[in-house]
């Protein structure tokens, strides 16, 4: 820290009480100045040589023969005023950073100028600011700091606005010209720990991070913040990441970390002014200088605190363009009243549409030109999933209406969900804290998942739910029985290409003919089939359904049960009954008509005309 040594002779001044200073000296005081609380016992002359304010204040007294001057509002108290008083005695003072400014400003008070005395107070005073405080990082923010409580003085003797363009000024030079002292005890960055890595024990230790000024700053107030922070912008030769940092540091410096003290009366508008702040410093640089964690913390406060919509505006159109970024317990906001629901689902439902109205835009080609799609789509599924585990997340609220939940569900781009687990656990969640939904909300809810978007495991599970209308289990049996019955297609023709490779010319013509001759039968069933009044045909034999391992393992007791009593037809019916509306006719859900054949039943004695038979 920079001092400056005023004066030679040794402090004569002594304290008597609390309330009382006086000199020592051979002569009798003759003047008692009082400033706030102490009174000051001094001598006339040494004052009158320095001051023109005390000749004047001793003129008047004077004249109304009073020996008592009473100095109201004097700036710095009674401190500053000893500084001056010491002064003027030639007596030893030191100034420094944190008596400097409340010293200046006391002189000016005093008129202590270069007309009363040559290599006065003020003259002296300035010298040392220029020439020290204003070249010294650390004693610029300590003045910075001083000076808000010797406001107006202090920025009308432009001591303020002379900090703050110093401070500015230094965190804009290079770092590898940086020679003084910082505070730094954060991580360094992912950028610079790449670069420290690579370099030597004395190089890791003579370099200096970009963000290097970010903590020092960080102990101003948030009207000398933002004027220093908006210096430094200005200069325009600072990166948007540092600048996000340095947001990010003073905001973890200053907001609280419960949601009580958040919210409580005492910090409440401090903390809504210091949202409000950051959030109007943040780099115009489409979110690039911060990350999408910290903007939704800031939303979070702000929703809270309750600033004004153009500031939840602006961090909405934010973090819309870096959600991909963010996870699920970023997008907790807690909701306030009069919502009822624990999150504020509207909140995150805006983030989506403008991220969705984003991406259209980015994905639109120009006739003429490929399309574009690759680009994007990585983030495009970051979001389909964070989506889906956030809708898992707030389905645990009794109080999230349906409508909330299909409407958020549905922002979602199907590009953004080619596998449908998430949404099927979230929607599984639903159904399990939501026991009182109807038939027909718990067919709406569970419209939204496609069935063969799920995996294995998820079928497996969907299979043997419950909380499923039977509709969409039929429909987890049947397109797995599918994907079983291709998987084993797909066996027998990588077998049968094989077989063909070692057949001679004639043999291959033959099995090619055979096969044709077989699908022409198949097709000829089929058209016989829909003459019988058939809607859509599905065809599984009871030999072909058992010799399918894959499709056995995946159904249990329960499902093979459903199952069977709507593919399998008894003997001697004509018709299978429907038991249940849900296995009404769907876009997604199997052939509601289907035509059953076993050309293996000898010992049924059945006539091969009552083998036939309609599921509806």
């Amino acid at each position: 820290m920079k001092f400056m040594k005023l004066g030679s002779k040794p402090d004569a001044f002594q304290v008597d009480g609390k309330c009382i200073r006086h000199v020592t000296s051979d002569l009798a005081t003759d003047i008692i100045i009082k400033v706030g609380d102490l009174k000051f016992y001094l001598h006339k002359f040494p004052l009158l040589s320095k001051s023109n304010h005390m000749q004047k204040l001793v003129q008047k007294a004077s004249e109304d023969n009073c020996d008592e001057i009473n100095m109201v509002d004097f700036p710095g108290g009674p401190n500053a005023f000893e500084i001056c008083a010491k002064f003027c005695y030639g007596m030893a003072v030191t100034l420094n950073a944190y008596n400097v400014v409340a010293a200046r400003c006391a002189a000016e008070y005093l008129e202590m100028t270069e007309d009363v005395d040559r290599g006065n107070l003020i003259f002296k005073i300035e010298v040392f600011l220029n020439s020290s405080i204003f070249h010294s990082w650390k004693d610029s923010i300590i003045v910075l700091r001083t000076a808000k409580s010797l406001l107006p003085w202090s920025e009308n003797l432009k001591i303020v606005g002379r900090c703050i363009d110093s401070i500015a000024s230094k965190t804009s030079v290079d770092p590898a010209n940086i020679t003084w002292s910082y505070t730094y005890n954060r991580k360094l960055s992912v950028q610079d720990k790449i670069v420290g890595d690579s370099m030597k024990l004395q190089e890791k230790i003579e370099s200096v991070p970009k963000d290097w000024w970010v903590e020092d700053i960080c102990e101003l107030e948030i009207d000398l913040y933002k004027r220093v922070m908006t210096a430094v912008k200005s200069k325009g030769r600072m990166d948007g990441a540092v600048i996000g940092e340095a947001l990010k540091t003073y905001a973890v410096r200053w907001l609280p970390d419960s949601v009580d003290a958040l919210v409580s009366g005492v910090h409440s508008w401090r903390n809504k002014l210091l949202v409000e702040t950051i959030a109007c410093l943040l780099p115009s640089d489409n979110g690039v200088g911060c990350s999408c964690s910290f903007l939704l913390k800031l939303l979070k406060v702000a929703v809270l605190a309750g600033i004004d919509d153009s500031s939840k505006e602006d961090l909405v159109k934010r973090i819309s363009l870096k959600l991909h970024e963010a996870s699920v317990k970023d997008l907790l906001i807690p909701a306030r009243s009069p919502q009822t629901t624990l999150y504020d689902v509207g909140m995150v439902q805006s983030i989506v549409n403008r991220y969705m109205t984003h991406e259209q835009r980015s994905q639109y080609v120009e006739p003429g030109k490929s399309a574009g799609f690759v680009l994007g789509h990585g983030s495009l599924l970051s979001v389909g999933k964070l989506i889906d585990g956030y809708l898992g997340e707030i389905a645990h609220d009794p109080n999230l209406s349906l409508t909330s939940f299909i409407d958020l569900s549905c922002s979602v781009s199907e590009l953004a969900r080619p596998v449908h687990d998430g949404l099927y656990k979230a929607i599984d969640i639903y159904l399990k804290e939501h026991p009182s939904l109807t038939k027909a909300e718990r067919k709406k809810i569970c419209g939204l998942m496609d069935v063969k978007k799920l995996t294995m495991e998820a079928s497996i599970h969907a299979a043997q739910n419950d909380r499923l209308p039977l509709r969409v289990v039929v429909q987890v049996l049947f397109f797995e029985q599918v994907k079983a019955a291709t998987r084993d297609q797909s066996r027998n023709s990588d077998a049968r290409t094989t077989c063909v490779s070692k057949m001679g010319p004639d043999e291959e013509w033959d099995k090619t003919m055979g096969e044709d001759c077989r699908s022409l039968k198949k097709k000829m069933s089929e058209v016989e089939t829909n003459e019988d009044g058939g809607q859509k045909n599905s065809k599984m034999g009871k030999k072909k359904s058992r010799n399918s391992k894959s499709g056995v393992q995946l159904l249990p007791s329960r499902s093979r049960r459903i199952f069977d009593k709507l593919w399998v037809v008894g003997v001697g019916k004509g018709h299978v009954e429907n038991r249940s509306s849900e296995t009404s006719g769907s876009s997604q859900s199997p052939s509601s008509a289907v035509v059953v054949r076993d050309n293996t039943t000898k010992s049924s004695g059945v006539p091969s005309r009552h083998r036939r038979h309609s599921v509806s």
